[in-house]
């Protein structure tokens, strides 16, 4: 809240718009982003003008590289104040990170200016700051008339011809794979029942995370994250379907998941994603949803095949498909906990129905891969941007979301730290947040990776924080983990009312670097 969007959030809370109060507004874009991405619905994020969007702006920037559908009513100066220290040119600071500027030009116009950007967010998936110029907030609007329901989006299906150019590769495919992306989430049972008809193993990159929960052929997680089975398996396919997938260098580790022999098929609804990271063998324009049907629909008549589902595969995936199954030395010490340990009883724990989030750093493979997303929308990663940071207000807005899950948060200590002002807020909402705090006191990612060069890295690392007692200062149940029966805490409270939010201050032990690490940092 600022003095410049006060009068705005008062009307829409006097109008029956639930609002939550962030403590900073970084962590309430990430929330808002969040909060949009589980529920699968817009949401509604005010800032003050300048420094209220300039704070806000790391956020932004992950919805925008996210396309997330949010709509940011931002305050602006008045056009006459030309010595206020709040102006900036916030069109170009918005349009710089790739999110959409619209604006209020009027009175008049106000309910075309509100429709058309609102229309923008939802129909393009866009994130648009609607300015809100502080002289135009005051104009009288003598007759608003009357609300206007959006019209759903348009859905596109595929050209008839590129339908059975898929369908056909699909009959003939002897190990096919089926890559969900975050545009397959409402797709997932559908996706899975082709894949059964073609005999296709299943996969998602980390965004669309529990697309194929329960699946017996699901290899988890694409990319850095994926288990050495899953990686292979991947690379050995002879055709890759990503559907409403962008084929990031994160999904694909820069390409080398894709097999020399593989083809490669991309279907998504936005013609400017086709083979703009990957390679594709046939680019399919179309809604995901309309285009398994038009492909099932095709397939119908040809016999259910076998495909990439063979007894040996089955017996792999069941015996190492998961990061749980994959053979590890404990590397636990009298003071830390080895933080494979911690994932897998931390996810015999948890009860099955969790929301999970995950801030950035060294740990962040270890939630994402240890810890099972129960369904699709269950798993929350803002890492378009790859800040760390966000993890907190993530989890909140994800929490807020998906009210009926116990909601879990695995974060580093550097993060944790970063946006630890939004503790206060899962406090004061009373959410039965599970805080984790993988503890290396360090940025992890630095040290591993540059610590073998010699390089100087006092100034990434920090004394060890007492961060269960800082919990406990704002109001959170705190607890530190050494060892695995330390976690008996978490038990105790799960069992309870979980009126208030449990940090655990996980100290965790040197992994000498984590597994997808090396892969992060070919982006760099």
């Amino acid at each position: 809240m600022g003095s410049g969007n006060l009068a705005v959030t008062n009307a829409l809370v006097a109008a029956g718009v639930p609002f939550v109060a962030a403590r900073h507004e970084g962590g309430a874009a990430t929330m808002a982003d969040a909060y949009a991405r589980t529920s699968g619905r817009p949401a509604l994020l005010t800032v003050h003008q300048g420094c209220g969007l300039t704070n806000a702006m790391t956020g932004i920037a992950e919805a925008a590289k996210s396309r997330t559908p949010l709509l940011v009513l931002a305050a602006d100066v008045a056009g006459a104040a030309v010595g206020s220290n709040f102006r900036i040119d916030q069109d170009s600071l918005v349009r710089s990170v790739g999110a959409v500027p619209e604006r209020v030009h009027s009175a008049a116009s106000a309910s075309a200016d509100v429709t058309r950007a609102f229309r923008t967010a939802v129909h393009q998936r866009r994130t648009v700051v609607l300015n809100l110029p502080l002289d135009v907030q005051g104009e009288e609007i003598a007759d608003p008339g009357p609300a206007r329901r959006l019209p759903p989006a348009p859905r596109a299906a595929p050209e008839p011809d590129l339908a059975d150019a898929l369908a056909d590769l699909l009959r003939h495919a002897e190990r096919p794979v089926f890559l969900a992306g975050r545009g397959a989430l409402p797709y997932g049972r559908e996706l899975a029942a082709l894949a059964d008809h073609t005999g296709a193993l299943m996969t998602s990159s980390a965004v669309a995370a529990g697309t194929f929960a329960d699946e017996a052929y699901d290899l988890g997680i694409c990319g850095g994250f994926a288990t050495p089975l899953a990686a292979e398996l991947v690379r050995d396919a002879d055709l890759l379907v990503a559907w409403g997938c962008s084929l990031t260098m994160w999904t694909t580790r820069h390409g080398r998941l894709v097999g020399p022999q593989t083809r490669v098929v991309q279907v998504d609804d936005d013609p400017l994603a086709l083979g703009a990271r990957q390679a594709v063998d046939l680019g399919v324009l179309g809604d995901v949803g309309l285009t398994v049907a038009a492909v099932a629909e095709r397939l119908a008549a040809s016999p259910v095949t076998t495909g990439y589902r063979r007894p040996d595969v089955a017996e792999r995936l069941a015996s190492g498909g998961r990061w749980p199954q994959v053979p590890y030395t404990d590397l636990s010490t009298p003071h830390t906990i080895d933080p494979r340990t911690l994932s897998t009883r931390l996810d015999a724990i948890l009860p099955v129905h969790r929301q999970l989030a995950v801030d950035s750093g060294n740990f962040m493979g270890y939630p994402a891969g240890y810890l099972t997303v129960p369904a699709p929308g269950a798993f929350c990663f803002t890492q378009a941007f790859q800040s760390i940071g966000l993890g907190l207000a993530t989890a909140i807005g994800a929490a807020l979301a998906a009210p009926d899950r116990v909601p879990v948060l695995g974060t580093g200590d550097g993060g944790f730290l970063m946006g630890v002002a939004e503790l206060e807020t899962a406090v004061r909402l009373g959410l039965g947040l599970l805080v984790v705090v993988y503890d290396d006191a360090g940025y992890g990612a630095e040290i591993h990776h540059f610590g073998p060069a010699g390089a100087d890295l006092s100034t990434v690392r920090f004394p060890d924080t007492d961060l269960a007692a800082l919990a406990r200062g704002f109001g959170a149940e705190g607890v530190t983990v050494r060892a695995v029966g330390d976690l008996a805490a978490v038990e105790t409270w799960l069992a309870g009312p979980r009126d208030r939010p449990l940090v655990v201050d996980a100290k965790i032990a040197d992994d000498g670097g984590s597994w997808w690490l090396q892969e992060a940092f070919r982006g760099h």
